[in-house]
């Protein structure tokens, strides 16, 4: 299987590199970055073995397809698209956190509300809630982004201003960005038979000082959707709710006794289940944009990358 698991590539200008769980971004001149979706697969916090063919093209052609339909309301990084797997932008200081929100008692916050927590992030969640039923109001849960691969942590609107991750003017505008991006991606679902049940947004700052959205948005590594139809009947039933998302591969891994934790052997992703991982996120991408997903020429992806890359940079 064709896959792109890593890069080494050395741009013209290239200041550095940063290898993160699924892509590389490549600082061109401290102006730009190039960042490359790989097809690594993420789970738990731990990358699996092998890669997953187009998931990167996948995740890197929805985040680009998102980023068009919300620059609108919220400015975002990104310049240009040379390359099915490759986004071109604006070089930005990140956040250290991670803007979470949530609309259902789905994942995370399901798993922490079967436990008994009716607390997340400093956040109530009220009594009386099941499994992949819809808060009154979407919640705010902030993760701390973690560095070298470990684990991103919960944590409160509360401590984020007392520890100065975010000054309290920038996290205003960070909550302001995450609903207005929550609420229009809603719509967006709603209109292709799906619920945004959860998602998360990265933002950072350019040299001006102005806060842009960055990274990916809207995608099944970031984002957990529903099928809207059905969703009621099956809520009223008790039963599991059709989704889109990469919760089916960490549903599987548990199943295979895997969830990240010390000591725990991650199962074997056989061909046969790889190629149902990468069927799955070509189902995930038409049934979210709404298009035919059109399959890139996989027979030397780096090759085919560095040329598109170079191309696009000679001509900056």
């Amino acid at each position: 299987m064709n896959t792109i698991t890593t890069t080494n590539f050395n741009f013209p200008n290239q200041k550095s590199v940063y290898h993160g769980k699924v892509r590389e971004v490549y600082n061109i001149n401290n102006e730009l970055l190039v960042m490359v979706v790989t097809d690594r697969l993420s789970a738990f916090d731990v990358v699996m073995p092998k890669g997953i063919p187009y998931k990167g093209q996948i995740l890197n052609q929805i985040a680009t397809k998102f980023m068009e339909l919300t620059q609108d309301i919220v400015p975002n990084w990104l310049i240009a698209t040379p390359d099915p797997n490759v986004a071109i932008g604006h070089l930005c200081e990140p956040f250290k956190v991670e803007m979470v929100i949530r609309g259902y008692v789905s994942g995370h916050a399901a798993r922490e509300y079967a436990i008994g927590k009716r607390t997340l992030c400093g956040v109530t969640m009220p009594e009386g809630l099941k499994e992949n039923d819809q808060f009154p109001t979407p919640i705010i849960t902030p993760s701390t982004k973690a560095d070298n691969g470990e684990h991103d942590e919960d944590i409160s609107r509360e401590d984020i201003l007392t520890k100065g991750i975010v000054s309290e003017e920038d996290y205003l505008v960070l909550e302001k960005y995450t609903r207005a991006l929550f609420q229009r991606g809603t719509e967006i679902a709603a209109s292709r038979g799906l619920i945004l049940v959860d998602t998360k947004y990265e933002f950072g700052k350019t040299k001006e000082g102005k806060i842009v959205l960055i990274d990916e948005i809207h995608t099944p590594d970031s984002s957990r959707y529903f099928y809207a139809e059905g969703y009621q009947e099956r809520q009223n039933n008790g039963d599991e709710q059709k989704q889109l998302s990469k919760e089916f591969v960490r549903r599987w891994l548990i199943e295979n006794g895997f969830q990240g934790k010390e000591g725990q052997a991650i199962p074997n992703m056989t061909d046969a289940y790889i190629q149902t991982v990468s069927d799955r996120y070509i189902e995930l991408f038409e049934n979210i944009i709404g298009e035919d997903f059109i399959k890139a020429d996989i027979s030397d992806i780096n090759s085919r990358i560095e040329k598109n890359v170079l191309d696009y940079l000679s001509k900056k």
